[in-house]
């Protein structure tokens, strides 16, 4: 073992002659128990991380079971963070430091953590139980399994209750707050302000719980306390990163869920309407009817329905009243909905489906990450029914997303699915606020002449049918499933009719090619070797991967997708210019299906459904292999 200490506190030794270590960027992952408050301990660390001025992107992973059994490897929890003074697009590849807050955090994460990497552990939870819960026949820190790592025991649990010996909380809930304790330490090491999370856990429970407030923060100064003065192994101290370049404005740290339902606000007011949130609760996508439901303010209803089905037939309700209907799921809720998908562009009202995807086919892995559904989103519906699908890249990028679909699906009478993941719901980024001025409202205009109406006569540009509010006076008209005579929407089975409503529903969504931008190269040249292309969440690796290869001097580029279904006119074009094409998938190769069937494109697929986003290097690998063939 290349170095291991034992402390416990009580050796004080001022480190204040230490010199601060100055880095650019760093990996840190806290895991524990799914009851030690690691995904609070994650998000206030990235809140006061983005306070200082630092460029961030944070992973958080915790366990699919509600409750798992306490110290079990299916109990555990983690958040990661990435954090530097340069641009940062992924939330890292291996972890710089571990902090391992039970026997179980620190099998099931330990592999991932980069040689020489440092590991902090709650030595006071390495008891026999624990080590036989997670799998342990003996103890890590007493043999010389982690040899490759630098380990730092410390009796976190025994430090805790001391630290919080002078308040009124119990033993429990006193041991409960080792994750604040855990967090002054981390807080000292990269020199991050106690006072965004002492404040926050002030407004959160001064009012009601001013015991649990107390104990939490004089854990969290304990933490800190105990970095400042503790006598630290060789290798631990101290360390400065410089805040990132940003350009002025106001900044907030954002989640894809968060940036999605805001963006759809956005959307709604610039169209002139009020949404309609219908949904049923279902893991990853449930928040997104949660950050909404707070913002009746701005014309927002939510309702939660008793089923999928209900909750798309609502929101299709809602959108013939004259709302914005939205609905919300994961893959499997999105493949109960598909049938009233259809209805919806049978009968021509916009309607926002946000998949929010996870892993797996049925009810799968539900907070893992996948791109499983871009095969439902763009096919998976009976008949020939086409509907614009989009893609959101990153958690900001959610809000830009959300208010393009609402634009289309408004302007083109047309369902949109938004294809966001868990990734993107769960990860947070700095998010520049942006100027409410700065979009161009495109409101929408219900008909309300009735001279020549007909409830499916087209706009001769957007072959969109007028959208009418029932009630109004002699426009009165009936909607359905039913295939309809094109114009008067009579209930119609002439073939000819049929034929030319399909022509013309499959043409409106064709068209709207023309109403988005062409497709731009994020990275390299226009043309080359080698372009990887890429969609969703898959965004910050490929780029970074690319980045880093052209400064090897490779003739590689990277192209990411936002419209999916239709795609921009230049794409088959710009795919044409490069001798290779490679599809970094978190799925079997939808995408590559999907570019070969229109393009012909020679896309070669480079897949991983592990439940865990790409790392850069992965994407690096791959790069390297497809130019070496």
């Amino acid at each position: 073992m290349e170095s291991v200490v034992s402390s416990d506190g009580n050796a004080a030794l001022k480190l204040a002659e230490v010199p601060r270590e100055e880095l650019d960027a760093v990996v840190v992952r806290f895991a524990g128990d799914s009851g030690d408050g690691i995904q609070l301990t994650g998000s206030r660390f990235a809140d006061a991380t983005a306070v200082a001025g630092l460029d961030l992107e944070t992973f958080p992973d915790f366990p699919a079971e509600i409750r798992a059994p306490l110290g079990t490897t299916y109990g555990v929890s983690a958040f990661q963070i990435n954090f530097g003074s340069g641009l940062i697009l992924t939330s890292g590849d291996a972890p710089d430091v571990l902090v391992a807050l039970n026997p179980a955090a620190l099998i099931v994460n330990i592999e991932e953590v980069k040689p020489g990497g440092l590991v902090i552990v709650d030595s006071g939870s390495f008891s026999e139980k624990n080590l036989q819960k997670a799998g342990y026949k003996s103890n890590p820190l007493e043999d010389d399994s982690l040899e490759k790592y630098r380990i730092f025991p410390i009796d976190i649990s025994r430090l805790t209750l001391e630290s919080v010996s002078g308040t009124a909380v119990n033993k429990r809930d006193g041991l409960r707050c080792k994750n604040m304790w855990t967090l002054g330490l981390i807080s000292w090491m990269y020199d991050r302000d106690l006072a965004p999370t002492s404040d926050w856990l002030e407004g959160k429970f001064r009012k009601k719980l001013p015991d649990v407030a107390e104990a939490n923060i004089a854990a969290l100064k304990a933490g800190h306390a105990f970095g400042e003065t503790a006598e630290m192994p060789d290798g631990v101290r101290g360390y400065t990163i410089q805040p990132a370049d940003f350009e002025p404005g106001i900044y907030r740290t954002v989640t894809g869920t968060e940036a999605t339902a805001w963006g759809l606000v956005a959307g709604a007011r610039l169209a002139g309407l009020n949404i309609m949130m219908c949904s049923y609760p279902i893991t990853p996508a449930s928040g997104l009817l949660h950050v909404l439901a707070r913002l009746k303010s701005y014309g927002v209803t939510t309702f939660q329905a008793e089923d999928e089905i209900a909750a798309v037939g609502a929101a299709i309700g809602a959108s013939y009243a004259g709302a914005l209907g939205v609905t919300s799921s994961s893959g499997p809720g999105i493949a109960l909905k598909t049938e009233a998908i259809g209805l919806a562009i049978a009968t021509e009202l916009p309607l926002i489906v946000v998949n929010t995807q996870r892993a797996g086919p049925s009810t799968g892995m539900p907070t893992k990450t996948e791109q499983s559904d871009l095969y439902l989103a763009v096919y998976g519906r009976n008949a020939d029914s086409p509907l614009v699908v989009l893609s959101a890249h990153s958690s900001a990028d959610s809000f830009d997303v959300a208010i393009e679909a609402v634009r289309l699906a408004t302007k083109y009478m047309t369902p949109v699915i938004i294809l966001s993941d868990t990734y993107i719901a769960n990860a947070a980024e700095p998010w520049r606020v942006p100027d409410a001025d700065h979009f161009e409202p495109f409101k929408v205009d219900f008909r309300t002449e009735s001279a020549g109406f007909q409830p499916f006569m087209r706009d001769d540009k957007t072959l969109a049918r007028p959208w009418v509010k029932p009630g109004t006076p002699g426009l009165e008209h009936r909607i359905g499933g039913l295939e309809r005579a094109y114009d008067s929407g009579n209930v119609s089975y002439d073939p000819e009719n049929h034929q030319r409503m399909t022509n013309v529903r499959i043409g409106k969504i064709e068209g709207i090619a023309d109403d988005i931008p062409l497709q731009t190269v994020e990275v390299g040249a226009d043309s080359g070797q080698l372009a990887v292309i890429g969609w969703g969440s898959t965004y910050g690796p490929i780029r970074t991967a690319v980045k880093n290869l052209r400064a090897e001097g490779k003739a590689v580029s990277h192209i990411h997708l936002r419209y999916i279904n239709p795609m921009p006119r230049n794409l088959g074009e710009l795919l044409a210019r490069f001798d290779k094409v490679l599809v970094p998938e978190m799925n079997m190769g939808q995408l590559s299906t999907i570019l070969r069937d229109r393009f012909l494109a020679p896309a070669e697929g480079l897949h991983k459904v592990t439940g865990k986003p790409f790392r850069i290097v992965e994407i690096e690998d791959g790069i390297r292999a497809s130019l070496e063939k």
